[in-house]
């Protein structure tokens, strides 16, 4: 809460020096027009930057100027890359197409000063997206489960196609973040989900690979500082490895030991996920990381890797070319040759897929993740 209300009052600051450039602002302006909006309606954007709220959909209001627009102000002297969003407070109120679909992310590359302006005419009407059953297979909803110092959030678990048939068997677990987007695009926080469902249903049918349960642990509004934050992560992590492991594992047929046990996601996702399979090599043997954020800003997992010994962990890491892409390269560029000199040898325990084309977004991972499933849990 503390990490919120500093974003605000930072981002307060700017809205002053912002309102009195009315004909010709200065530094990084975005402006947005909604003829379907009253002026009296509080606009928020949200993005890649802590001043831009870290993804929450309600930490940074934008000014109205009447006439159905709305402006926001960054710091002149702000990051040369930036995707963001506009939203009416919620993820359910989120800019959408005429399609009914939230907008994919906006980049912007900064120069100096610049003023960006954008129509939006629609919006999600508000109404929660409830569970659809259009998941490809069996899942179980755990509901709302409880960490210490975190917010509740619920869980989900996806099991292979023969799990109810084969009675006897016992399966290796996969655990991932960012659990809403997943499976089923109706609770996806964009309107665009993994396919993970999909995708392990037809390669079971092929037979080339070992299918996993699938655990989706979804996100809360304090994603970021869960994901990052040294101590609110630290609090994240006991939480999957002391309560949603051990639940799942009681409740179902696990293969509990390391060896069988898999952690994953995208962005700070995939950045935790590094993170818990580096440090808990007695609970993880795989992570996925995906287009994850090593090393960026005030974030070096770098150095940590630097400092330690070899890890009996495989990794697979990826990222694409587009967009926030671009400046999570250098990092993950410097974590490859961190691993290499820690003796990983590329195509055996580190697998590493780059997509100049993909951008940061939930379909071009939803595009990589077959491939990852068949180097990570090919049947030799």
């Amino acid at each position: 809460m503390k990490y919120q209300i500093l974003i605000l009052l930072f981002s307060l600051v700017f809205f002053s020096a912002c309102l009195n450039q009315v004909s010709e602002p200065k530094g990084v302006v975005i402006e947005v027009e909604s003829p379907s909006i009253a002026d009296s309606t509080q606009v928020f954007i949200t993005g890649s930057l802590a001043s831009l709220g870290n993804w929450n959909p309600s930490a940074m209001p934008m000014k109205s100027l009447g006439n159905h627009r709305w402006r926001f102000c960054l710091p002149e002297k702000t990051a040369d890359l930036i995707e963001y969003k506009f939203t009416l407070g919620s993820w359910e109120r989120e800019a959408a197409g005429a399609n009914g679909l939230p907008l994919q992310n906006f980049v912007l590359k900064a120069k100096g000063d610049t003023l960006v302006k954008h129509e939006i005419y629609f919006w999600l009407d508000g109404q929660p997206r409830a569970f659809d059953g259009k998941v490809t297979g069996h899942v179980d909803y755990l509901g709302k489960m409880h960490g210490e110092g975190l917010l509740d959030r619920e869980v989900i678990v996806w099991f292979p196609p023969e799990y109810e048939e084969n009675t006897t068997k016992r399966y290796s677990v996969l655990y991932m973040h960012d659990g809403q987007n997943l499976f089923d695009l109706a609770t996806s926080s964009f309107g665009v989900d993994w396919q993970i469902d999909k995708t392990l249903d037809r390669l079971s049918k092929l037979g080339t690979i070992e299918i996993p349960i699938v655990v989706g642990i979804y996100n809360t509004v304090e994603r970021t500082a869960d994901y990052t934050d040294e101590k609110q992560s630290q609090a994240y992590m006991d939480f999957v490895i002391e309560t949603v492991k051990p639940f799942v594992d009681q409740n179902y047929r696990t293969l509990p030991d390391a060896k069988h046990t898999a952690i994953g996601g995208s962005s700070y996702g995939g950045l935790i996920s590094f993170k818990m399979a580096w440090e808990y090599p007695n609970v993880f043997s795989k992570a996925f990381c995906l287009s994850p954020a090593l090393k960026i800003q005030n974030i070096d997992y770098v150095q940590k890797v630097l400092d330690s010994e070899k890890r009996d962990v495989t990794f697979y890491i990826d990222n694409g070319g587009v967009g926030l892409e671009e400046k999570l390269q250098p990092g993950i560029d410097d974590m490859i040759k961190a691993l290499d000199a820690k003796g990983y040898i590329e195509n055996k325990d580190l697998f590493i897929v780059i997509d100049q084309e993909a951008r940061h977004f939930e379909s071009d991972w939803a595009k990589r993740m077959p491939h990852a499933f068949e180097l990570m849990y090919s049947i030799k």
